[in-house]
């Protein structure tokens, strides 16, 4: 048995921008639940959570870690997540397995480009959300102006559960005890009652109860109420703590385990059933009995060890020796042995009830985002897939020994199960492979790992940019392949009409053939040709988009007409039809949002302006910092890093994420196509 209920669990994961103090935090939670007899230091490289290589030479996380322990009767599943935003998608990925996210910002620099993203995906999801305030007695700490930049930032709804004391040395309670302690800014009076007058406004009842008692409500009677607003997210609380002296750290460890929701409290996740657009919403009660239903959160490919899948059950009990379906599966798998992730460590459990998070090792079947169950009646139940941000840097990897490409493939596809934020694409025209991702950092990271944990050595080609190709106006198009060999020819005609689609549409298929001109069974070879010269481009050689094509004529022969006619006689007239159409190159634009001096905005802004962005807004930041907003092409921020240190004596940092496409000058859509190689066939 686990020796925990259900109602006893609590799911939180640690997030924020790197330098928060995340992992020391963590360390800090884990001594003070008597876990662990001495905090690990990020410095050292001995902390629970960061303990790869890598982490450990860079003093960051790379990838999220999911630690336990046991306090006070609760049993605590913590995850510590990356906080570089080029890891983003690390961080958002792993999410759905907490029913609470604690954003940590630190106290001197306020709430960076990933505390306000992760606040935002959380947000949408439903997910209860804590904003924990660190290293209040740091050098250049500002915890009033942080709380202030937090409202800024979050909204009004932001409150204080505690206030720092005697310069950051402790905190004082402002919701169970609400003593009259003097504090460093504000007043335990004044911030416990707007905490109260925050959640009685969810319930009448309450709200009435106030009125005649004032603040003499218990928090037991403010429980369901508090629980409610994390829920709708009109409460967001603030925690202070400091994880390098401890101080306000038993103070959150109470409010995580008495304040934040346990799996039945939570919105329930979002599951649905069927298939494609047929597909509804449906809700699971989180208790152990009942059928089994849980979701894959995280894989983890060991080069020694194997596929590790990390799960969050969501119904029912898993025991060792379960018999559990993937998906749709019709084989199940046996859980030989059941896992209890921590840190490096895996500590095999004998069962995992409603609202665990546990793993199984060695079944290479189960992927990220997969639905294991142990009935028939689940088959199609589904979590929809993470909106992730848009893997918009690539890097092509060619193997450096000959014989190593299928090697160098299959450890790319191990990647690419663990990091569902990167992307592997194969230009066949090209005949190489690009790898994806965020940013120069998760390029960096995925090239270490292919070298240092899977031994494969692989050169590396300029990052590529994902340009993509479209149309500007409606044309039609029209072949007629006829090939004959002696034997059995070759016969397909195609007729069709192209229109352009809003940004953003994709590609829409549209079968307007009347009277039996092009067979049906013909039908789907036609859009086999059209797609293959999506995926290759016409103009340039990019993946085109936003483009609606409809067949609405043909012939065919009774005896010459094959699949591999229509094949071509559709590629041949798509491409007919695009080069009437004004194709136009598209490039991706992305918002960057960059934190510098104040006194550095102007040369920045100007710099900016050269390289084709536009200057959306700025924002002031504690110690004289500035947030710069802007929208800028991908394309030319090759380097910026280094740029942008040089113009701010190295104090300047950015982040960004994919916008949209737009169409590229005329001068570069020109030596793009100039710097195309076309097949010979095409």
């Amino acid at each position: 048995m686990s020796g925990y209920t259900t109602s006893e669990i609590r799911n939180i994961a640690l997030a924020g921008g790197a330098g928060a103090g995340k992992t020391s935090l963590a360390e800090a939670l884990l001594r003070e639940a008597g876990a662990i007899n001495q905090k690990g230091s990020v410095l050292k490289g001995t902390t629970a959570s960061d303990f790869l290589p890598l982490e450990r030479a860079q003093q960051h996380s790379v990838a999220s870690t999911v630690l336990h322990f046991e306090n006070a009767g609760i049993h605590f599943n913590l995850l510590d997540t990356p906080g570089s935003p080029d890891l983003l998608g690390r961080t958002l990925a792993v999410l759905p397995a907490v029913e609470a996210v604690a954003v940590v910002v630190h106290a001197a620099d306020g709430p960076d480009i990933v505390a306000r993203r992760t606040m935002a995906w959380a947000g949408e999801r439903g997910l209860d959300r804590l904003l924990v305030v660190n290293q209040i007695d740091a050098p250049g700490a500002d915890p009033q102006r942080c709380l202030d930049a937090i409202r800024d930032a979050f909204g009004r709804e932001c409150l204080p559960l505690n206030l720092p004391a005697g310069g950051g040395a402790r905190v004082v309670d402002c919701f169970f005890e609400h003593t009259g302690e003097p504090t460093d800014f504000s007043s335990v009076a004044l911030e416990h009652t707007r905490l109260i007058d925050q959640i009685v406004e969810l319930d009448e009842a309450l709200m009435a109860r106030y009125l005649e008692q004032g603040d003499h409500l218990e928090p037991r009677q403010l429980h369901d109420a508090f629980e409610r607003a994390l829920r709708e997210g009109h409460l967001l609380p603030v925690c202070f703590v400091s994880a390098q002296t401890d101080a306000g750290v038993a103070e959150l460890l109470q409010v995580l385990a008495r304040l934040l929701p346990n799996p039945t409290e939570s919105n329930p996740p979002l599951f649905l059933k069927g298939e494609g657009a047929a597909a509804v919403p449906v809700t699971f009660n989180p208790i152990a009995d009942g059928h089994v239903l849980a979701h894959v959160f995280k894989i983890i490919v060991d080069p020694f060890v194997g596929r590790l899948a990390l799960f969050r059950v969501h119904q029912g009990r898993i025991t060792r020796d379960s018999q559990l379906f993937i998906g749709s599966g019709r084989k199940p798998f046996r859980v030989a042995h059941l896992l209890q992730p921590h840190g490096k460590e895996q500590v095999e459990v004998s069962e995992a009830i409603a609202g665990d998070i546990c793993a199984v090792a060695k079944v290479d079947d189960i992927n990220f985002n997969d639905v294991l169950h142990d009935s028939h009646d689940e088959d199609h139940i589904q979590v929809p897939e993470p909106h992730l941000p848009a893997p918009m840097h690539g890097v092509s990897v060619q193997a450096r020994a000959r014989g190593d490409e299928q090697k160098i493939s299959d450890v790319l596809a191990k990647l690419q199960a663990e990091d569902p934020s990167m992307r592997i694409e194969h230009d066949h025209a090209l005949n190489e492979t690009v790898m994806r991702a965020l940013g120069e950092l998760h390029l960096r990271v995925l090239l270490h790992d292919l070298r240092e944990r899977f031994h494969v050595e692989v050169d590396t080609r300029p990052p590529k940019i994902a340009y993509r190709e479209t149309i500007s106006q409606p044309a039609e198009g029209h072949y007629r392949h006829k090939k004959q060999t002696g034997g059995a020819g070759q016969f397909g005609e195609v007729f069709l009409r192209i229109r352009p689609l809003s940004r953003g549409e994709g590609i829409a298929f549209v079968d307007a053939v009347v009277g039996g001109a092009i067979p049906r069974q013909f039908l789907p070879a036609v859009e086999k040709g059209v797609r293959q010269v999506i995926a290759e481009g016409v103009v340039a050689g990019y993946q085109m988009q936003d483009i609606e094509v409809t067949v609405f004529d043909g012939k065919y022969h009774p005896v010459d007409s094959k699949e591999v006619a229509f094949v071509t006689a559709a590629k041949r007239a798509f491409i007919d039809a695009v080069q009437q159409a004004h194709p136009v190159i598209l490039e991706p634009m992305v918002q960057v949002s960059i934190t510098a001096p104040s006194g550095n905005t102007g040369s920045i802004a100007g710099d900016l302006s050269g390289k084709r962005g536009q200057v959306q807004g700025t924002t002031a930041l504690p110690g004289n910092m500035t947030e710069i907003s802007a929208l800028v092409p991908l394309a030319e921020l090759d380097g910026y890093q280094s740029q942008l240190k040089s113009i701010t004596g190295g104090a300047g940092s950015f982040a960004h994420e994919f916008s949209h496409y737009d169409p590229v000058p005329p001068r570069v859509q020109e030596n793009l196509r100039a710097a195309h190689r076309p097949r010979p066939e095409d």
